[in-house]
């Protein structure tokens, strides 16, 4: 890891703990204030508030994972993944573009003595929080998820009203308020829905 984090709890869901930075930091003061696009951002390192209201709904309602074939797609610090596992699924795998990022994941699933696994195959159930951050990557985002519900998938996405969500291709099924670092968001909360694709 290139810079200190520390096991926390997560805001929205305490019963999990993450790896994360501790302090005012933002995104992009963690890779020298700049982007490379190389190499991505740490993106792992926060629990972003689509992927804390994604683990706060499944540990609420469990029913929604419990014995399923479940992906975390751009998954991120994993938390969804976590609370998918915690929920009972029968097995849980993650993805992200960034390495570091399925590194992190599998990290702070062992400090919640749960394991995950690679993509299943023919998930039963999709997640993914926080993806249609930018207008390159939410058109991407959006056919990958359809295509996963076209083979039946069930997909369930955590957005806080990031400015590229295709709300048209969704239904919200729950919204909470999501505490968030002021350091990465410019707020302290953060309204945001969890949404099941039609």
């Amino acid at each position: 890891m290139p810079f200190p984090t520390a096991l926390l709890p997560v805001p929205l869901a305490p019963e999990i703990s993450l790896h994360l930075v501790d302090g005012p930091v933002g995104l992009f003061e963690l890779s020298g204030g700049e982007f490379r696009s190389d190499e991505p951002p740490p993106f792992w390192a926060f629990a972003w508030a689509g992927g804390q209201a994604l683990a706060r709904y499944l540990l609420d309602h469990p029913r929604t994972v419990a014995g399923r074939r479940v992906l975390d797609l751009a998954t991120g610090s994993g938390v969804a993944a976590i609370a998918a596992c915690r929920a009972g699924a029968a097995e849980v795998g993650v993805t992200d573009i960034d390495p570091a990022a399925v590194a992190a994941a599998h990290r702070n699933a062992a400090a919640n003595r749960v394991t995950l696994g690679g993509e299943p195959d023919a998930p039963d159930l999709v997640l993914a929080g926080d993806v249609f951050y930018s207008p390159t990557v939410a058109p991407r985002m959006s056919e990958i998820l359809r295509r996963y519900r076209r083979n039946s998938a069930e997909v369930l996405v955590g957005d806080p009203g990031r400015g590229y969500f295709p709300d048209r291709l969704f239904d919200r099924v729950a919204e909470y308020a999501v505490p968030v670092p002021a350091a990465l968001e410019e707020t302290e909360t953060l309204v945001t829905g969890v949404w099941r694709m039609r």
